[in-house]
């Protein structure tokens, strides 16, 4: 089994997610990447478009309108401005 990364989504009203997922691929504002667990550090601010949480062949879309997204050895943390789950 391979391991998982853990996952925060929080907006100024709530906490969307947290969890622990396979990957989550988010609009950075230099361009768009991907979290595995293991990845290394970084800190990016975020563009308006989707987080995309992948978990054992499930997708979930969050729309995120700018924000930060923080990965530690911890996992990943997206601070969004404004982020809502996509229907």
């Amino acid at each position: 089994m391979a391991e998982k990364l853990h996952f925060s989504l929080v907006s100024p009203e709530r906490e969307l997610f947290a969890g622990l997922v396979d990957q989550v691929d988010a609009p950075g504002a230099e361009g768009d990447f991907g979290v595995l667990a293991g990845h290394g550090p970084f800190m990016t601010t975020l563009k308006e478009g989707p987080v995309t949480v992948h978990n054992d062949g499930k997708t979930t879309v969050y729309n995120v309108r700018g924000g930060f997204a923080d990965v530690t050895p911890a996992g990943l943390t997206v601070l969004a401005e404004h982020a809502v789950e996509a229907v």
